[in-house]
């Protein structure tokens, strides 16, 4: 990286408040277009929280061999689904993205070697969510991969170097869900709010418990920790965004759920707010 480069970096981002760490459930893509309680629980959470610089997300939805950021200038809105109404693929999302930031996660960054990435752009674990916190899209945003081969360990420690931004006006967000297994939806069900299998029931209070406790380890280890667990998360994909949040907290800050209910049995939207 130039001097000058750093020097701008440096000069843009100069120290603020501690900001607060957010993962967000996100669910169907259809809470993108449609009024629930969840779009209600984002738009309230974006407005109790300090104006962001910008944002990195972590979705569940960019899964690369290796780690990346996003570094274009304007991202594109990526519909990373199927079968849904002409209206949700008709959304746009034309957030800029952020160069510079992208060049400051990826020096921060020691434990592995990270690509700036510019085909991406935002995929619905993004844009899905963030658009209701600032629908006006006018706070840059970038995304970061997850390493599909890497442990949740690895993954809660790479997180932890990320813990400067948060003193630079950087909003770090894990999207994803910390229940999610499409193949037991029950998708007779899928409007019902509140049901939820025994299974995803038991995973989702074990996973509160270890969260509001800052008990940890559990967590990171998830598949140590029984049939609940491996059901509720039977790839890891939608859970290990929760593991970047988490890896965030420090040892003062207080932690609060939101959004915290079931969808079809096999889903849950809990959100987590740090600080």
């Amino acid at each position: 990286m130039k001097l000058n480069e750093l020097n701008s970096i440096t000069d843009r981002m100069s120290g603020t408040e501690r900001m607060p760490v957010l993962f967000l459930g996100h669910g169907s893509p259809m809470n993108a277009i449609e009024e629930n309680e969840f779009v209600t629980g984002f738009r309230k959470v974006g407005g109790e929280i300090p104006r962001p610089n910008a944002i990195l997300c972590i979705s569940a939805h960019w899964e690369t061999q290796g780690t990346y950021v996003t570094a274009m200038q304007q991202p594109r809105t990526i519909h990373d689904f199927g079968g849904f109404p002409k209206a949700l693929f008709d959304v746009q999302y034309p957030a800029p993205g952020d160069p510079e930031l992208a060049k400051e996660t990826q020096t921060l960054i020691k434990k592995t070697e990270v690509g700036l990435d510019e085909k991406w752009g935002l995929d619905h674990g993004a844009w899905s969510v963030i658009k209701h916190m600032y629908p006006d899209a006018d706070v840059p945003v970038i995304q970061m991969s997850l390493d599909y081969r890497q442990s949740g360990r690895w993954h809660y420690e790479l997180a932890q170097e990320l813990n400067a931004l948060r003193r630079k006006g950087i909003l770090v967000v894990g999207s994803g869900n910390m229940v999610h297994n499409l193949g037991r939806v029950a998708w007779d069900r899928l409007n019902e709010v509140g049901f939820a299998y025994e299974w995803a029931t038991e995973a989702n209070e074990k996973m509160k418990s270890g969260i509001l406790s800052g008990d940890h380890d559990p967590l990171i280890n998830f598949r140590s920790q029984g049939k609940a667990f491996d059901l509720a998360i039977p790839t890891p994909e939608h859970y290990l965004p929760l593991l970047y949040t988490l890896a965030l907290q420090e040892k003062d800050e207080e932690v609060s759920l939101f959004n915290d209910r079931a969808v079809a049995g096999a889903l849950t939207m809990t959100s987590v707010k740090v600080g």
